[in-house]
This record gives structure tokens, sequence and C-alpha cells, in this order.
């Protein structure tokens, strides 16, 4: 209405001077002209204001900002915690703490047999092992351990593992991309030698590609299979490592995995630069939690689960599965609802709502997710903003243009959401997988931060109890993850169990600790 109003009309209104009139009804009606246009001025005026308020939120789904529409990280309003009042129960208090590390430490001391044939097999110049490593970051490293420790039980000298083009991302990377080559060379120079490439002594030699490794290969059958061979031809190439050594191993060779993945392994400086500036913007204003959503759709594709969503999302992975029914990873006689009740399915953003509200985690509490975007994008991750509003990942702290370098290579940023999960004061995730494992061991290792394993064999049958108070539910919910939070927990109850995953006792030792 005001824009309607001209210029003069709206000045003639306020400053012409009144003509006396001896009207009454004139003078009533004149009168009241006034009120009404003044009521209206406050009205709009008052809706502007409104309009314009900060106190009016941009968006309730800031992991959804787009990074032209921030114009600086700083515009994310991550929420302060030192507030008493925000805090809020002791119940949340007690989220945040972390678990007894019953003084377990680093433990790396090898045997005297193992120091004294160092020596011999890091000047050794006859033999080299080349590996060809696959799959995504995390499952290149799980490789890359069993590279070092196969040259080891070999002699050989170890060629920098070649990274294979991913596939599906079309990644790229090369070791030296992803990694710090100079401190991997130096921290293992004690234990294998680690050449860039092939001296020119072996350059005309043919190696002859081995993909037969069998699950569970233990150090016997290795030098049985390899080591006549190597001797022969000077160089041996292997591919399709994963998971194929045995993960029981003679004590110093499981220190040495540890050795690998826990020092030697570090990420290439500008990764770690950069993944240590957005942890610290994350712990800006107080603790945070990280969790690694698996709810993109080659995982329920994959897994044999639903994600839930609505009737039309999960007749999308259906059909999918029917299609490509090679891609279902294991147990193809179980139905959906039979994979779910047995855990093997990822919690959908529902589901980890619910775990995180009945494990105590306080709503204001600031959130990382790492992953791929989720299938079904924003309306996905619905139930866990509209619980807890500050979510964010990567592309939302990072600063304008910080992300470039690192754009259309997967490996590089999951590197990223690695350092930041890891770095967080509580992690979680929502299925198990090669991220969760390394980022379990890792936190262990570092002085068991804690680490909510989701009990979800046991849990889910409450979660589909609707006669539960939400009372009752949160004391079951809490009472089945009381020993699932990060705590010490020994390999020796966990036979056939990666030690990267349960270091204790082969690579960590306590005063009490036998085998330290």
């Amino acid at each position: 209405m005001i824009p309607a109003l001209s210029s003069s009309s709206l000045q003639s209104l306020l400053l012409s001077p009144k003509k006396p009139t001896h009207n009454k009804h004139a003078n009533k009606s004149f009168t009241s002209s006034y009120k009404y246009l003044f009521f209206f001025l406050f009205l709009f005026s008052f809706i502007g204001m409104l309009k314009l308020s900060p106190l009016v939120p941009f968006t309730p789904y800031p992991c959804f900002i787009s990074p032209p529409l921030m114009q600086e990280p700083q515009q994310v309003s991550f929420p302060s915690s030192n507030n008493i009042e925000e805090r809020g129960s002791e119940e949340e208090e007690e989220f945040w703490k972390q678990p007894d590390g019953l003084g377990y430490k680093p433990c790396l001391g090898f045997s005297e047999e193992y120091r004294e044939m160092s020596d011999g097999i890091v000047k050794d110049r006859r033999n080299y092992l080349m590996v060809v490593v696959s799959g995504g970051m995390n499952q290149q490293r799980n490789q890359i351990v069993d590279a070092v420790v196969i040259a080891r039980i070999l002699g050989a000298a170890l060629v920098v593992p070649i990274l294979q083009v991913n596939v599906i991302w079309s990644d790229e990377s090369e070791f030296a991309d992803i990694f710090d080559l100079e401190h991997f060379k130096k921290v293992l120079a004690d234990d294998v030698r680690i050449v860039s490439s092939l001296p020119s002594t072996h350059l005309m030699s043919r190696p002859i590609e081995e993909k037969k490794t069998p699950l569970h290969a233990s150090p016997r059958w290795i030098r049985a299979r390899y080591l006549k061979r190597l001797n022969r031809d000077g160089v041996l190439l292997l591919r399709g490592l994963d998971s194929r050594l045995s993960k029981d191993l003679p004590f110093d060779l499981q220190k040495l995995r540890c050795k690998v993945a826990f020092d030697a392994l570090r990420f290439a400086p500008p990764i770690l630069e950069l993944g240590n500036k957005l942890a610290e913007r994350m712990r800006s204003k107080g603790p945070y939690i990280a969790l690694h959503l698996r709810m993109e759709k080659d995982v329920w594709v994959r897994t044999g689960c639903l994600p839930g969503l609505s009737h039309k999302y999960d007749e999308i992975i259906s059909n999918e599965r029917k299609l490509r029914p090679e891609l279902l990873t294991a147990r193809s006689n179980m139905s959906y609802h039979d994979r779910k009740l047995a855990g093997l399915c990822p919690l959908n953003a529902f589901e980890v709502t619910r775990l995180l509200k009945a494990l105590g985690a306080p709503r204001y509490a600031k959130i990382y997710w790492a992953g791929g975007p989720p299938f079904g994008g924003q309306e996905a991750l619905i139930p866990l903003t509209r619980e807890f509003p500050h979510l964010y990942n990567k592309e939302d702290i990072a600063f304008p243009g910080e992300l470039e370098p690192f754009g259309n290579r997967a490996s590089l940023m999951a590197a990223l959401d690695y350092i930041v999960s890891e770095s967080s004061d509580v992690f979680m995730p929502s299925h198990g997988g090669n991220m969760g494992h390394a980022i379990q061991g890792h936190r262990a290792y570092g002085g068991h931060k804690k680490y909510i394993t989701p009990n979800k064999r046991e849990m889910l049958p409450y979660f589909m109890n609707s006669s539960l108070s939400e009372a009752e539910f949160n004391n079951i919910i809490r009472d089945l993850h009381h020993e699932s939070l990060g705590q010490p927990d020994l390999r020796t109850r966990k036979i056939g169990r990666d030690v990267t995953k349960y270091p204790i006792p082969a690579c960590m030792c306590n005063d009490s600790n036998q085998f330290s």
C-alpha cells in the first residue's frame, strides 16, 4: 500500500494545514482518516522489521548452506557450551565424559630377534615387492599396511604402492597426494626399505602378477608361495591384497601393523593442514560429535537394506538390487527384515537421532557429519537436523575456495573427513566399514577417546516397541551401551580381529600388562 501513495499525496496528508470548519461530521471523518493511515503505517513497518530481524534463522539445515551463499565461514553459528544454563542436565555432562583408558599407552618394543633381522632386511638390494591397491582411501590404507608386513615377511624392499584408479569416483590420486611419503619412509627405515621406484638393475624384469592370495594367508604360506619366485626374478607384483593377510600374526608383525597404521601413514601436509583447521573451527566453542553416516545409495543397495524414507525411495533401492544382484555383498538369502534385526543394516537418520538422544547428547551439541551425499538428499537428514540443528560438514565450515584443490578427488575429501572425525570429542558410525574400524583403533591408540559402537542387534527391537515410554527406552539404550563407549578392549577376546582396530595388548601396554 505504501508504494501506491505518491510522495506528493503523502506530503499533503501530513503537512497541509487544517482548514477551519464548523461541520463536526466532516471533522470526525478527517480524524478517522488519520487513524487508519497511521495504523497501516505501523502495521507494515512492524512486518518489515520482522522480516529483517536477525532473530529469524536463515535456514534450519546448516549442513545444506551452499558455499556461494556463505561469504565467510564465521557466519556459521556455532553454539556456545560455556553457559551453564545451556549445558543442561548432568546426563548431558556425562555424554562428553571420556572413557577410562586404564593407563594404556602405545608400546611398540620389538623383540631382539626382530631387531637383529632388521639390519639385513633393510640393506638387501636384490628383491623388490610391488603392490597395486584398490578401493576407497580407507580400504587403500588397510592394503598398504598389509603390503609393508608382507615385504617384511619376504625380506624385500617395498616399492611405493601403486593406487589403482577408482572406477566409481574416477580418482587418480597417487600415494604422495594422500600420504606424506618422506615421513612414511623415515618411520619405517628400521623395518622395511621403501623405494619410490624400481632401480635400473630391475627395470627390464617382467614380474608375474599374482592375484591368488587366499583369505587369512599366514607368513608361512606367503614364504612358501612367493619367496622362491622372488629370489629368482627379483621382483614380485601383488594385486587384490584386500583383507587377505591373516589377522593372527606373531607379536612383532602385529606391532609392525600398528606402526604403519598409526605412525607411518600420516596424511600429506596440505591435507593435514586443512583438516586440522576444519577441526579447530568445529571446536571453536566447545566439544563436538562426529558421525560417519553410511546413507549413500550404493550402501543401501550393497547391504540389502532399505533407507526407510518412503515407499518411493525403498522401491528405487529394491529395483536397483534386482537389476544388479551381484552388488549385494553377503547373506543374499536373508530378507530385509531379518538383516535389519541381525544388525546388518546402517542406521538411518531417525535411528541415529534416537540413539544420540537416549545416550544424553545435548540439543546444543555441534555435530560434524562425514560421508557421501545421503540417498534422498536433504529429506534423509530431516530427523537429525530437527533434533540437532547444529549439523555441519566440510563444505559448511571451509572458507570459500579452500576445498577447490581437493575437488573431484574423493580420496582427499575422505582424508579430510578422517582428520575432523578422529579429532572429535565423540565419534559414532552409523554402520561398520573401513573408516569406522580405522578410527576406532586410532582413537584407542591415541588415548581411548570416546567412540560409540551402536549395539544394533540388541537395540533395534526396542526401537520398534511403541509401548515403551521415552524414559524406559533411554534407560534400556544406556544400559546396552555402557561398555560400548571406547573403553579399552583386549584383542585376546577377539581372535581373528584386526589389531589396528583392537591394539591391546600387542601394541599398547600399561603397568600390569604382561606383554609390555
